[in-house]
């Protein structure tokens, strides 16, 4: 068991919703929801805001601002804060903070669609950095040396690096090299953590960003700790990035009522992830994950290992099924129906998120409803070429696209025109086409590949690519 007092905002929170009193303050629901509607009620029972909930509203501010300290301390961070809004809200941090307007900035084509928001906000000009396609199992290997460095080398103007470590499936770049690469050419590098925020805490697992030497790093705290959704961190060392640049755009995009109960939950799991409880649920989740993958592979399904890749470059974490046989969406809903719900599946891959707070059981009644429904299933692994599509020409900057005038077009009539919109096949998130970029008979046959095969069509318009979003020129 953990103690409350080690996060001071949880304990706040406590002592707020076992309070009884009348507040004539915000939220509106007052904690009495639950007098006009009892499952309203329920919902709202742990709601309480930061200003007038967990500190009066005067005191607030530092309440927060002294959790917020603790969170850089383990880290190891200069700056730190916490958000309410995801890491949506601390990727565009990170691009309204990087740079100015105009500039250009080396970014990893797998980057999440939060970060083509914060270029567009801060009119940031992107070059895109592309992402290694492992060819044993056709999915996202990071980024290799070579690639930045060609990459760098085209762009003597660039000001910053943007990077996704670990992706989607776990898989990771060399990270530190990558990073001292960038800092030899005078660039503050970012990374989007936002799948690892457990990482760097122990040795069965790679170092997070910050310890390989990134600038920003950006974790969803919601994603793989125990807290609130939309729970994140953005952490910062200020040697090359300026601590009021980082104040200021996290606060100008930042919401002016937080929700007390998410910043409590991410002190929380703050103060267990540097805790001998967080460093024992970690040497848990490897076994229990591992486990699974010894499970799985017995019974024919492949998982990716930590030793399928060199030392560090993989999160041991992730739980990545790549089917030979069997059909991923046929087995995704069986898994549905016996209460097992996978973060993601398409006809060959499936992932499973498992976290510090699962054990054998819970992992072991998904391994049995895999294993049950991958026995029925039919169907042949066809690998698509989604990951590994090529960049396609620009037509003009995303911040343009996105204040052009736009029209909706055919399929048959999109290509040629300059997209206005982001698509990309999630996961891996990488997109086939950025507003700005033209969409040629590559990008259409990628996307129908895609769809083809059960990956889910993110961020389009038409999620049924019947028709697209242009711009008029």
């Amino acid at each position: 068991m953990h103690d409350d007092d080690d996060a001071a905002l949880l304990a706040a929170w406590r002592a707020s919703v076992d309070t009884e009193g009348a507040p004539f303050t915000v939220p509106g629901h007052k904690g009495r929801a639950g007098t006009v509607w009892p499952t309203l009620g329920r919902l709202l029972d742990s709601d309480s805001p930061m200003y007038g909930g967990l500190a009066p509203i005067k005191d607030a501010a530092a309440l927060l601002s002294a959790a917020e300290r603790r969170g850089a301390a383990l880290w190891t961070a200069d700056w730190c804060r916490y958000s309410t809004g995801g890491s949506t809200h601390a990727n565009q941090v990170a691009a309204l903070a990087i740079a100015r307007p105009g500039d250009t900035v080396v970014v990893s084509r797998n980057a999440h669609r939060s970060t083509l928001s914060g270029l567009i906000l801060a009119g940031l000009e992107p070059v895109w950095l592309p992402t290694d396609v492992d060819p044993r199992f056709g999915l996202p290997a990071g980024v290799s040396r070579g690639s930045l460095e060609a990459v760098l080398d085209a762009t003597p103007d660039a000001t910053a690096l943007f990077l996704v470590e670990p992706s989607y499936i776990g898989t990771m770049s060399r990270l530190a090299e990558l990073v001292e690469l960038a800092h030899g050419r005078g660039l503050p590098v970012v990374v989007d953590q936002a799948w690892g925020a457990h990482l760097g805490f122990h040795p069965a697992y790679p170092n997070h960003a910050l310890q390989a030497g990134a600038d920003v790093m950006i974790m969803s705290a919601h994603k793989t700790l125990p807290s609130y959704s939309q729970g994140s961190i953005i952490a910062a060392r200020t040697a090359r990035v300026a601590d009021a640049r980082l104040e200021r755009a996290f606060e100008v995009s930042n919401t002016t009522s937080p929700a007390g109960s998410i910043l409590a939950s991410i002190d929380a799991a703050r103060a267990v992830l540097g805790s001998p409880l967080g460093h024992d649920l970690l040497d848990r989740l490897v076994d229990v994950v591992e486990h699974a993958r010894d499970r799985l592979h017995a019974g024919g399904i492949v998982t990716l290992r930590p030793s399928d890749f060199e030392p560090g470059r993989f999160d041991p974490a992730k739980l990545v099924l790549v089917l030979d046989s069997g059909d991923g969406l046929e087995i995704e809903r069986a898994l549905i129906a016996a209460g097992a719900p996978v973060e993601q599946a398409d006809r060959d891959t499936i992932v499973a998120i498992v976290t510090m707070v699962d054990d054998e059981s819970t992992v072991d009644r998904l391994v049995d409803a895999v294993l049950g429904a991958h026995a029925r299933a039919h169907g042949r692994r066809a690998t698509t070429t989604v990951w590994s599509a090529p960049v396609p020409p620009r037509a003009m900057s995303p911040r343009t696209a996105f204040f052009a005038a736009h029209e909706v077009v055919s399929a048959a009539d999109a290509i040629g025109r300059a997209s206005a919109e982001l698509i990309a096949p999630y996961p891996p998130g990488i997109p086939v086409v950025v507003p700005g970029e033209i969409i040629t008979a590559e990008v259409l046959a990628a996307l129908e590949a895609a769809a083809t095969s059960g990956v889910r069509i993110a961020y389009a318009r038409d999620p049924a690519l019947k028709s697209y979003e242009v711009v008029i020129e």
